[in-house]
């Protein structure tokens, strides 16, 4: 059985993929910080699949190496990484930011992300033709709005990073795929208030965004294409979003 290692499984996109790949019959390896949450998951789809959880903080570079040395040998043959750990912070303008709060999504974002594919290349080529990578990015990597500051940069790096690691991994038959969901309606905006759940209700309100299923089914449907096929990137919106006019100051 293919095997998918998802990282951030506990709750949104991360949570929705893992639900996903049982469902089409894939082995898995479910990371996140909340022991409770994987626990829940494992318990939901160990009847189907295999399940192996691992509580991970993925800033940990050391903690993520040792993760990776030591997975039993029957999960060791992993065709999928679904980098998906993430958040985002601050929706107030730069000038107003807690710095903190800049240093933890760099540190989510871009040092998780750098730290688990570090640890997972030598497993994923091994594996070689049919693997992928597929790191979820964000609209916001390209389309800046007020408040996205630190966020958006983060996810531009994913965009370029996931471009750059292609263009190493040619001939090792590992593909990478960058996907980059628009308005969605998951924990995100509860994160990013603080747990503010009227900002998250005000967000979805009388519109129709991406549900995580929505993203989870492109996750499975790029790690599933045949392996001379390699998506470099999808960028998905709900149809009710579309890019907003430049803002224009006037007196």
């Amino acid at each position: 059985m293919p095997i998918a290692m998802i990282t951030g499984a506990t709750s949104g996109f991360g949570r929705a993929a893992a639900r996903r790949f049982a469902d089409a019959g894939w082995s898995l390896i479910l990371t996140g910080r909340r022991q409770e949450r994987l626990d829940a998951l494992k318990h939901e789809l160990a009847e189907r699949v295999e399940v192996l959880t691992l509580t991970l903080d993925v800033r940990d570079a050391e903690a993520v190496k040792h993760a990776v040395e030591t997975l039993p040998e029957a999960f060791r043959g992993v065709t999928c990484l679904v980098n998906n750990a993430g958040l985002a912070l601050a929706p107030q303008p730069s000038q107003r930011v807690d710095l903190a709060d800049w240093h933890t999504m760099i540190d989510t974002n871009v040092t998780g992300l750098v730290n688990v594919t570090h640890a997972m290349l030598p497993l994923l080529i091994a594996t070689g033709a049919g693997a992928s990578i597929i790191n979820i990015g964000s609209a916001a990597a390209k389309w800046p709005y007020a408040g996205g500051h630190v966020y958006g940069a983060t996810k531009a790096f994913v965009e370029q990073f996931s471009y750059n690691l292609r263009c190493d991994l040619q001939g090792t038959g590992v593909r990478v795929t960058d996907i980059a969901p628009g308005l969605a309606e998951t924990e995100f905006t509860l994160v990013r208030t603080k747990g503010d759940e009227s900002a998250s209700e005000a967000l979805y309100q009388d519109t129709t965004p991406l549900q995580s299923e929505d993203v989870a089914e492109q996750i499975v449907h790029v790690a599933t294409l045949p392996a001379h096929i390699n998506i470099n990137f999808l960028e998905i919106m709900p149809t009710r979003q579309s890019w907003s006019p430049t803002h224009v100051e006037r007196d």
